[in-house]
C-alpha cells in the first residue's frame, strides 16, 4: 500500500497532482519581434509569389503609359523630373497602398484575423511582414519606370542609386496607410474604394508638376506620405543634386513611415479583438 508525501496530505492535494505541479515547465517565452517579423515575411512573400509577374507587369505599364503620355506635354527641366519621380513613386503606390488595403480589408471580412490573432506573434511582425512583402514587389518596377523615364525624357541616371532609400521609406509610409485604410473600413467593399482614392491621389499629387498646381492642392499634396519621397527622387534626376533637401525629404518620408505603421499595428490590435 503506497504511502502520500506528508506535504501533499497536509495540503489536501493528491500526489500525482502535487508531483505534477512539482515537475511543470516553465512557459516559453512570447516569440521576439524580428524573427516573427522574418516568418511572416517569407510566408507572405511565398503566398504572394503567384501573383507577383501580373503585378509588376501592370502597375510598372500604368507608370510607364502615364510618362509617355506626359512627355507630349512636358519637354524637360523640373517638370520632367517631377513626372519620372512621380511615376516611379506611384508604382510602390499601387501596391503598397491600394493592394495592402484590399488584402487587410479582405482579411478582416473573411475572419483571417483569427488566425493571425491565434498565433504567437506580436501584431506589429503582422503588419510590417505584410508590408514588407508587398512592397518588395515594387523593387524591378520602380527600377524600370525610373530608367525608361530618365532615357524618355533625356535625364541623367548619376543617381539613381537613390532609389535604395526612396522606395523603402517611400514603401512603408504607404504600406503603413493602405494597412491602416484595410483594417479600419467597416467593409471589405469600403477598403476596396479607399485603396483606389490613395491611389489616384498619388497619381493626381505626385506624377503632376507641383508648378501647376493651385495653392490649396499644394496643402494637400504636402500631407500625402509619398511627396516626400517624390520630391527627393526628383532631386536626384538632377546633375547636381541639393543633399541637404534630399536628406530631409527621406528624413521626413521616414518619420511619416514610422507613424503610419504604428497606426496600422493599432488598427490592427483593434481589429483583432473584435
Amino acid at each position: 500500500m503506497s504511502t502520500l508525501p506528508a506535504e501533499a496530505l497536509s495540503a489536501g492535494v493528491p500526489a500525482p497532482a502535487a508531483r505534477d505541479a512539482e515537475e511543470a515547465a516553465p512557459l516559453a517565452p512570447p516569440a521576439r519581434l524580428l524573427p516573427s517579423l522574418a516568418a511572416v515575411y517569407k510566408a507572405q512573400l511565398s503566398r504572394a509569389r503567384v501573383a507577383r509577374i501580373p503585378l509588376l507587369f501592370v502597375a510598372t505599364f500604368q507608370s510607364i503609359g502615364i510618362m509617355i503620355m506626359m512627355r507630349g506635354v512636358v519637354d524637360g527641366g523640373s517638370e520632367a523630373r517631377a513626372v519620372v519621380a512621380g511615376s516611379t513613386v506611384l508604382v510602390v503606390a499601387f501596391v503598397a497602398l491600394n493592394l495592402l488595403a484590399q488584402y487587410f480589408g479582405r482579411l478582416r471580412a473573411d475572419g483571417g484575423l483569427d488566425h493571425y490573432a491565434t498565433l504567437p506573434v506580436p501584431p506589429a511582425a503582422v503588419v510590417l511582414g505584410a508590408a514588407g512583402a508587398y512592397a518588395s514587389f515594387t523593387v524591378p518596377g520602380t527600377l524600370v519606370t525610373a530608367v525608361t523615364g530618365a532615357v524618355l525624357f533625356g535625364l541623367p541616371l548619376g543617381h539613381l542609386w537613390l532609389l535604395a532609400a526612396v522606395v523603402p521609406l517611400s514603401g512603408a509610409a504607404l504600406a503603413g496607410v493602405g494597412a491602416a485604410l484595410g483594417l479600419l473600413a467597416p467593409r471589405q467593399e469600403l477598403a476596396t474604394l479607399l485603396g483606389q482614392l490613395g491611389m489616384s491621389a498619388a497619381l493626381l499629387l505626385g506624377v503632376l508638376p507641383a508648378e501647376r498646381m493651385p495653392e490649396p492642392i499644394l496643402w494637400a499634396r504636402d500631407l500625402l506620405p509619398s511627396t516626400y519621397g517624390v520630391e527627393a527622387l526628383a532631386r536626384a534626376f538632377d546633375r547636381h543634386p541639393d543633399w541637404t533637401a534630399v536628406a530631409l525629404d527621406l528624413a521626413v518620408c521616414g518619420v511619416v513611415g514610422v507613424l503610419s505603421l504604428a497606426l496600422a499595428t493599432w488598427a490592427y490590435r483593434r481589429a483583432a479583438v473584435r
